[in-house]
């Protein structure tokens, strides 16, 4: 770090009214590199071997090269914060209500009103669940929590599996349209199978009409992480697109309600409390897009893992129905489809972690990847297992009050998921070596964004 990066961060500190971070060896979070989430195991075990509390260097995206050289030379500050790494206390973190997740938790009512307003397309981001602090998050949860317990989930399973099984169809089909046969079909598996799975069955569940789902369903493939302008500038314009599309829907479930959960959460009444506009809209947008980008990733990360691993390919094939639960957490554990949370949680008082002096206002960012290949929880973490005994401990879903709320669907549509396509197609293969696949995803997100595959 360089003196005019220290000098910015005190500077900025003081004008929070926070104190300066703890003095602590320190890792690079560089997310702006295209090669950190191949190299981030080995970023976490140099993270965890230094303590369970490090300082971490945490690198915005850059929009360009040459502002990721001023990055990289330190004339650009970096965001500074406390990195978790060990299991035991990343758990404990995920439930000390001490860390707020409110970005605003820090700020006085001062400080607050001074604050310029938030662009219209981010709002609905902003003041989602994933960012709110009891009593707030207490009551917007107890809303739609009923929609995702597992009874629910479990009744959905006829109808993913119908699902999973019409697309793997539509995939033969096309494949015999190009003249391919067995076993050297090809397909973009991201593309044909991992994304339209989970983005048609939240959108089921939410209400969202046959006719829109085309127009909808384009939100899914936003680059959000993508900062050069013209790209960042077609993103915002179709998250007001959404934003406004989501609103004229409301008002035609309001006039004609259905059983969906828009028209549930309409008019779901909890204690005498509704959610109102604003809310409905961020609950929504967090649905959608959290209901699916999981799923995406679990299914990804999953297939690639087994097909680079062929002990574990070959004992997955002799029984995917009975190994499929043991895909689904040790794929979870092994490459999470959330690397680290992104949104980093602030200490409302001054505390500590593993005895690490946290000040009030101090920021935590909780290492999901990094404690779930904790070799003091985990036996041989760097190991690729379907059969490990405890995989189901990883915390890839949060846990506390902010556990995932879709944790419950997106198992069982990775079991599906899993399960069909490898019973199916037992010589589906890479279509690629292994060491070209690229991961993408935006900040804290692990993923492929394509994924080619012979079946």
């Amino acid at each position: 770090m360089t003196t005019s990066s220290n000098e910015t961060r005190a500077e900025h500190a003081g004008k929070e009214g926070t104190k300066e971070l703890p003095v602590l060896e320190s890792v690079v979070l560089d997310r702006s590199d295209p090669e950190f989430l191949a190299r981030s195991p080995e970023i976490y075990a140099e993270a965890r071997a230094k303590g369970p509390v490090v300082r971490a260097q945490h690198y915005p995206f850059p929009r360009d090269e040459e502002e990721r050289k001023s990055v990289a030379s330190g004339h650009r500050p970096v965001g500074d914060v406390l990195f978790v790494s060990h299991y035991q206390e990343a758990a404990g973190a995920l439930l000390d209500d001490r860390l707020a997740s409110d970005p605003y938790a820090r700020m006085t009512p001062e400080q607050r009103a001074h604050m310029p307003p938030v662009p219209e397309e981010l709002r609905p981001i902003v003041y989602s669940l994933l960012m709110l602090d009891p009593p707030d998050h207490t009551r917007l949860r107890k809303l739609v929590q009923p929609s995702f317990n597992a009874r629910v989930m479990e009744a959905l399973r006829p109808r993913i599996q119908r699902l999973t099984d019409d697309l793997l169809d539509k995939a033969e089909r096309d494949a015999a349209a190009r003249g391919e046969s067995a076993p050297d079909r090809r397909m973009d598996l991201v593309k044909a199978f991992a994304f339209p799975l989970p983005v048609t069955v939240i959108s089921d569940m939410l209400g969202i009409p046959e006719e829109d789902r085309d127009r909808v369903q384009l939100l899914g493939e936003l680059r959000i992480e993508n900062r050069d302008p013209a790209v960042m500038q077609e993103t915002r314009k179709m998250l007001v697109q959404f934003s406004h599309y989501l609103v004229e829907l409301f008002e035609r479930k309001r006039r004609a309600p259905a059983d969906d959960m828009i028209s549930q959460m309409i008019q779901a009444q909890e204690d005498g409390d509704k959610l109102n506009d604003k809310e409905l809209l961020s609950m929504v947008f967090l649905l959608y897009l959290a209901g699916h980008v999981t799923t995406v990733n679990l299914i990804g990360n999953g297939v690639v893992a087994l097909l680079t691993h062929p002990e574990q390919h070959a004992r997955f094939k002799a029984d995917p129905a009975g190994l499929a639960k043991g895909v689904v957490e040790e794929t979870l554990r092994y490459w999470g489809p959330v690397d680290y949370l992104g949104a980093v949680r602030t200490a409302k008082e001054d505390m500590e972690i593993a005895g690490v002096s946290i000040p009030k206002g101090g920021q935590v960012m909780l290492g999901l990847g990094s404690a779930n290949r904790d070799p003091a929880q985990f036996e041989n973490p760097e190991t690729y297992d379907i059969s490990r005994p405890d995989a189901h401990r990883h915390i890839a879903f949060g846990k506390g009050i902010h556990l995932c709320l879709g944790a419950p669907l997106a198992r069982i549509e990775g079991q599906i998921a899993f399960e069909t396509l490898f019973r199916r197609f037992p010589d589906l293969r890479l279509a690629v070596p292994a060491e070209t696949l690229r991961w993408g995803g935006a900040a804290g997100l692990r993923g492929f964004r394509e994924l080619p595959v012979l079946f």
